[in-house]
C-alpha cells in the first residue's frame, strides 16, 4: 500500500525505518543534483545525499510535520555540500564526468543540432559554476535550480533581502564574465522580478 510524505515521516518518528524508503524515492535525485552543483564531484554528491538522509532519520524528531519536508532536508544537503566545497583546494571541472551527470540537465529529446548546442552551453555553464566560490554556487543553486525566491532565500540563510540580492548579483556577474557576457544576461534578473 503506497504511503505519502506525512505517513513516511510519522513512521520514522515512531522508529519505523520503512518510512525512509518513500523519502529516498522522492528526494534522492534532487539531493544528489543539488550537492553536485555545489561540489562539482559526483561521488561526493552521492555521499552527501546519503549522509543527509541518515541525519534526517536521526533528527526527524526535530522536524515540524506541519511544514514541507524538502526545504528542511535540502538545507542539510546544501550545508554539507558547502562545507565540502570549502575544504577543496582546487576548482573542479565537469570534464571527465560520466554522461549520466549531463543527462540530469538535458531537455527531453532535443534535436541533434539542439543537443550539440545545448550540451556545449551546459558544459560551459557548469565549468563556470565550478569556478565560483562555494557561497556563490550556493545562491545560484538555491535560486535557479531549487527555484527559491529571494524572500525564501533570505529566510533560509537568515540574511536581509538586500544581502541576498547582492550575492545573486555578484554571482551572476561573475558567471557572465566567465561565459564571455554573451548569454542572456538579463534572463535571471527578469525572471526574478516576476
Amino acid at each position: 500500500m503506497p504511503i505519502n510524505e506525512l505517513q513516511a515521516i510519522t513512521l520514522l518518528k515512531d522508529g519505523d525505518i520503512s518510512g525512509l524508503e518513500y523519502l529516498v524515492n522522492q528526494y534522492q535525485a534532487k539531493a544528489v543534483q543539488t550537492a553536485f552543483l555545489i561540489t562539482g564531484e559526483h561521488a561526493a554528491a552521492e555521499d552527501i545525499a546519503q549522509n543527509a538522509f541518515l541525519r534526517a532519520v536521526e533528527r526527524i524528531g526535530q522536524f515540524d510535520d506541519q511544514r514541507p519536508f524538502l526545504p528542511w532536508f535540502i538545507r542539510m544537503v546544501i550545508n554539507d555540500a558547502l562545507k565540502y566545497a570549502k575544504k577543496q583546494t582546487r576548482n573542479a571541472s565537469i570534464d571527465g564526468y560520466d554522461e549520466s551527470v549531463l543527462d540530469w540537465l538535458k531537455d527531453a529529446k532535443p534535436l541533434p543540432e539542439e543537443y550539440i548546442e545545448s550540451t556545449e552551453l551546459r558544459n560551459q555553464v557548469l565549468n563556470a559554476l565550478m569556478l565560483l566560490s562555494p557561497e556563490q554556487r550556493k545562491v545560484i543553486v538555491q535560486r535557479h535550480y531549487l527555484e527559491m525566491n529571494e524572500a525564501e532565500m533570505a529566510n533560509e540563510l537568515n540574511r536581509p533581502p538586500s544581502t541576498i540580492k547582492w550575492w545573486l548579483h555578484t554571482a551572476r556577474k561573475n558567471l557572465r564574465n566567465m561565459l564571455g557576457g554573451n548569454h542572456k544576461e538579463d534572463a535571471g534578473e527578469n525572471h526574478e522580478k516576476s
